[in-house]
Order: structure tokens, then sequence, then C-alpha cells
């Protein structure tokens, strides 16, 4: 199995100790990608966050959503089906678990794709959407409700 890493880089900028710092900060993977990072301006409100940034959460989702798509496009392939395009504009909902921990509870996926020549019928789409969803990575890895709604 593989491995993967991923570098989170921070240097203080503000007051740390009391409490009024930058929570800006990089991340930085094997590839050369450097991305803006910072907390959410949901959980620490502008200056001290980057609305700019990816924040953790969005990358949460982000990832799920990319995961289930590239796992789509593999088996839509296998399927004999063309797509041009994959969009989805995904969301992601906080709320306490049943544990009362403050968690990402739900994601939602809402692909809309796009295919050339004969598109699945609603029957194979639901099927390529479940099989994605149950070969993902990161939904298997994953406490979270996820849900697709095609679209």
């Amino acid at each position: 199995m593989a491995t993967y890493k991923a570098i989170v880089d921070w240097k203080a900028k503000g007051d740390f100790a009391a409490n009024r710092y930058a929570r800006a900060h990089e991340w930085r993977f094997d590839g050369g990608a450097i991305v803006p990072a910072s907390s959410s301006p949901h959980v620490v409100p502008a200056p001290l966050s980057d609305p700019a940034g990816v924040d953790p959460e969005e990358a949460l989702i982000a990832s799920v959503s990319s995961c289930h798509m590239l796992w789509f496009l593999s088996l839509a392939q296998a399927a004999g089906f063309v797509v041009e395009s994959y969009r989805d504009e995904a969301e992601g909902r906080m709320g306490k678990d049943d544990r009362g921990k403050v968690a990402v509870t739900k994601i939602i996926l809402y692909p809309e794709i796009t295919f050339a020549g004969r598109a699945p019928s609603a029957g194979e789409l639901d099927r390529l959407h479940h099989d994605a969803h149950d070969k993902c990575f990161i939904a298997n890895s994953l406490r979270t409700e996820i849900l697709v709604a095609a679209r």
C-alpha cells in the first residue's frame, strides 16, 4: 500500500499570547503544489483567518468529491460510456455527531455529468455512483454521512 505525505507550514504572525495570531498557513505536496490554507472564517473570523485560503473543512469536502469523481470516471469508461464533463458543487454540513462532538456530519455531492454518445440510463447512473462511492478511499475512511444527489 502507498504512503501519502503533506507538509503543513505555519509561522507566527500577530500576538500569539493574546490569541490574536494569523491562522494562514501553507500545504505543500510532493508534486510541488503549494496550497494557501487557513482556518475557516466561520470558526475564526477574518482577519485572523484568510478567507482566500482553503480551510480543512473545505478540503475534506473537496477530497470526498474528487475521490468519488475519479472512481466514477474510471467506472464509466470501463462500462463504455464517454464522459465529456463532470462538475460537482459539493457541500458539507457541520453539526453535532452521535457522540455530541462538532463534526462535518453530512457531505452531499451534486455531480452534473455530460456524456458523449449514449448516456447511461437512470439505473446505470445510480449503479455507477453507488460503485464509485463504494470504492472511494476517502469515503471509506469517514464516519460522515455521504449522499450523492446527481443532477
